[in-house]
């Protein structure tokens, strides 16, 4: 299967380069895969499609602020994208004046992280994001990819949550000022994130507000959070001619046993973004049903699949040849998600992570 027939042409105007205004009023493009149909509505719109017995699978991943911007010793400016990390746990230093002063004390963390420019770099290469907080550079992994030690005066939560900024991803294209909006730390975030580990966001739940899961709730539909952590791969382009030859990066995963019950005695299982999808079908048997785990995953989704426990799913717009755009066309059929993408830039949808929708039955 070729990749470049998973090719389509979007103009960059289309691109979202801020989120909507309000998060349930984002456009919804409704699929239904039987009658080969769509139809355009708007995300306030959501619950009317589902009722009593269903249940919707959220992903309760929480968005880290992994992007960091530093200087070099030569005092030139270096950011780093922190990808994933190598620490077991959290290594404090100075345990004695801990033992004794309430102070916080830091930590050393190692991390693979993405350095631009990466040009001049080298191993030992120190980064400064203050005179107490530094980073060394001890590895390189492959051509983009370094391992960097971080020596910091914080917790490396908090000196995250002091240096760090949203991770957008690279299609986000807006003036330097504009970059680092605090807004980002709220809106590239789902409100139901829970567990810090990913550094790029679920995007597909980004629509909801507390008043829909409400609405939700009260018409008997059952929320199953899922955890996966994801990783900078999922904005990794697919480089192999052949789509069979692609190999997906690991990226964990655990799904509780009250999720999984909740799953297993579902009238219809709604899929809430790829990587809902991701976790449900790493989970399943082959009758459907799911088993409670922590794992990794490196599940590949293309057209040819046979999908064991997704009735519904809900995703944005995403970008082509990539492997989002692959799992959906599987899920819907690559004619009809054409003509569904087709549509949706007649219509002047907005596109990618701060996009709007679809919902595929």
């Amino acid at each position: 299967m070729k990749l470049s027939d998973f090719h389509y042409d979007l103009p960059q105007s289309r691109i979202a380069q801020h989120p909507c205004a309000q998060r349930d009023h984002a456009r919804m493009m409704v699929l239904d895969r039987r009658r080969a149909h769509l139809e355009h509505r708007h995300f306030y719109d959501f619950p009317d499609f589902f009722q009593k017995g269903d249940v919707l699978v959220i992903n309760d991943s929480k968005v880290i602020p992994a992007r960091l911007s530093g200087t070099k010793e030569t005092g030139s400016r270096i950011e780093l994208l922190l990808l994933s990390r190598h620490s077991d746990s959290l290594s404090i230093r100075n345990a004695e004046r801990a033992e004794s002063s309430p102070v916080l004390t830091g930590a050393e963390e190692t991390w693979d992280v993405l350095l631009k420019p990466g040009k001049r770099v080298r191993i030992g290469t120190k980064i400064f994001f203050d005179d107490s907080n530094q980073a060394t550079v001890i590895e390189r992994i492959s051509e983009k990819k370094w391992r960097v030690s971080f020596s910091t005066a914080l917790p490396f939560d908090l000196f995250l949550q002091r240096f760090g900024k949203a991770p957008l991803p690279p299609y986000i294209k807006r003036k330097k000022e504009e970059l680092s909006r605090p807004q980002d730390r709220e809106r590239y975030q789902t409100i139901y994130a829970r567990h810090p580990g990913s550094v790029a966001a679920p995007t597909a739940g980004f629509h909801f507000s507390e008043a829909q899961f409400k609405t939700l709730q009260d018409r008997g539909v059952a929320i199953a959070p899922v955890t996966l952590h994801v990783g900078f791969g999922t904005f990794t382009p697919i480089e192999t001619e052949e789509v069979e030859d692609h190999v997906m990066d690991a990226e964990s995963f655990s799904l509780s046993p009250e999720s999984a019950e909740r799953i297993n005695s579902a009238r219809r299982v709604i899929a809430v973004g790829t990587t809902s999808t991701r976790v449900l079908e790493s989970a399943a048997d082959d009758q459907g049903r799911v088993q409670p785990m922590s794992a990794s995953s490196r599940l590949f989704i293309y057209p040819g699949y046979r999908f064991k426990r997704v009735d519904a799913l809900l995703t944005n717009f995403h970008l082509p040849q990539s492997s989002l755009f692959l799992l959906v066309c599987a899920f819907a059929g690559k004619d009809f998600i054409f003509q569904a993408y087709s549509a949706a830039i007649q219509e002047e949808y907005r596109f990618y992570s701060y996009g709007d929708c679809m919902l595929i039955f």
